[in-house]
C-alpha cells in the first residue's frame, strides 16, 4: 500500500495518509442505499434477530462456478455473500471457499456478529466499533446497531493503530501523490497526527491495508455522511470539539479467516453484549466528556 498526502491547516501541519492504490468498485447507487438504511434504522428496536445457517460454496473453477453463483443469485444477493466473506465484487476471485447463508435476507443486519442493543453506548449519541478479530465494524446510536459491515485494517508489518480516536476532517476524493490514478473515495480521517483513515478501497478477505481501515464502497459514503468531523476555530488552528467515537479493538487475525467458522456454527463470530460494554467501558468517560463539550459548544454557538 502507498502513501497519499492531504494538507489541511491545523497548526501548520503537513500530513501524510498512508492508504492503498484505489480500486474501482462496482456501482453503487447511494441515495437509494441511504433511503433503505434509514428506513431499516427505523424499526430497528422490533426487529429479532433471525437464526441464520450457512453452507459452504467450494471454488473450484472460478469462471464457472461464479458463472453459477450469478444466475442462481441477484446481484444484490451475490453482494451480500461476497460481504460476508469480507471480499468485494473486484476480489471475488480470491476466494475458495465461500460461506452462503441458506436465505439471503435483504436486511444486512440479520447477519450481524454484534449485538443489536448495547448498554454501555445507551448514552453516546454515535460511535463506531472496528473489530481486528473479525474483520468488521459496527455502527451504533445511542447503543442501538444500526449498521455493520466488511472490512479489511492495517497488515501485519502495518498494523491500524487500536483503542479509542475521533473522526476528524474528510474528504471525498483523496490522490495518492505516488500514482494520480490512485483515489482514495470517501475518506474520513482518524487519527490525525498518524494519518489514519476509513475509506473505500479493495476488499481481499483479508487484512492488507498499510494502517488505514478499508470498506465497501456503499458503507464507505455512508459513513462519510453519518460520522461528524471536528469543529475547529476559523482559524483551522484550535480543535473545539471532537467528531464521532470510534474504538478499534480484538486481537489481529492475520491468517484465519473466521467467517469460516459460521459453517460450524452460526454464532462462531457473535460478540454478546457484556463484551462490546467491556470494550466500551475503558473509554465512556472520555467520549462522554468529549459529548458534552461538542454539546455545550453547539448550544453556544447557536
Amino acid at each position: 500500500m502507498n502513501c497519499f498526502r492531504n494538507y489541511i491547516f491545523l497548526i501548520g501541519l503537513f500530513l501524510v495518509f498512508q492508504c492503498n492504490k484505489s480500486a474501482g468498485a462496482e456501482e453503487v447507487h447511494y441515495d437509494t442505499i441511504q433511503q433503505q438504511r434509514k428506513a431499516d434504522t427505523v424499526q430497528k428496536d422490533t426487529v429479532v434477530k433471525k437464526e441464520i445457517k450457512y453452507h459452504a460454496f467450494v471454488v473450484k473453477n472460478k469462471n464457472k462456478d461464479f458463472k453459477t453463483l450469478e444466475k442462481k443469485y441477484s446481484q444484490e444477493e451475490l453482494h451480500a455473500i461476497l460481504a460476508i466473506n469480507r471480499l468485494d465484487y473486484k476480489n471475488k476471485w480470491r476466494a475458495d471457499t465461500l460461506v452462503v447463508p441458506d436465505v439471503i435476507e435483504k436486511d444486512f443486519t440479520v447477519y450481524s456478529p454484534f449485538p443489536k442493543n448495547v448498554s454501555a453506548a445507551r448514552n453516546i449519541q454515535k460511535l463506531a466499533m472496528f473489530s481486528y478479530a473479525i474483520h468488521a465494524y459496527a455502527l451504533y446510536e445511542n447503543g442501538n446497531l444500526i449498521n455493520w459491515g466488511p472490512t479489511s485494517m492495517g497488515k501485519k508489518a502495518t498494523p491500524t493503530k487500536m483503542g479509542l480516536t475521533f473522526t476528524n476532517w474528510k474528504k471525498e476524493v483523496a490522490i495518492s501523490t505516488v500514482n494520480s490514478d490512485w483515489k482514495l473515495r470517501w475518506n474520513f480521517n482518524l487519527y490525525n497526527y498518524l494519518g489514519i483513515g476509513w475509506h473505500q478501497y479493495d476488499l481481499p478477505g483479508h487484512h492488507a491495508s498499510h494502517s488505514c481501515v478499508r470498506l465497501l464502497e456503499e458503507d464507505a459514503y455512508f459513513m462519510y455522511n453519518w460520522a461528524d468531523e471536528w469543529i475547529l476555530n476559523k482559524k483551522g488552528t484550535v480543535a473545539l470539539a471532537k467528531g464521532t467515537p470510534v474504538i478499534i479493538f480484538g486481537t489481529p487475525e492475520f491468517k484465519k479467516k473466521p467467517w469460516l467458522q459460521l459453517l460450524k456454527s452460526p454464532h462462531a463470530n457473535d460478540y454478546t453484549e457484556d463484551q462490546i460494554n467491556h470494550e466500551i467501558q475503558p473509554f465512556l468517560p472520555e467520549i462522554l466528556k468529549q459529548q458534552n463539550i461538542k454539546r455545550q459548544y453547539l448550544e453556544h454557538a447557536q
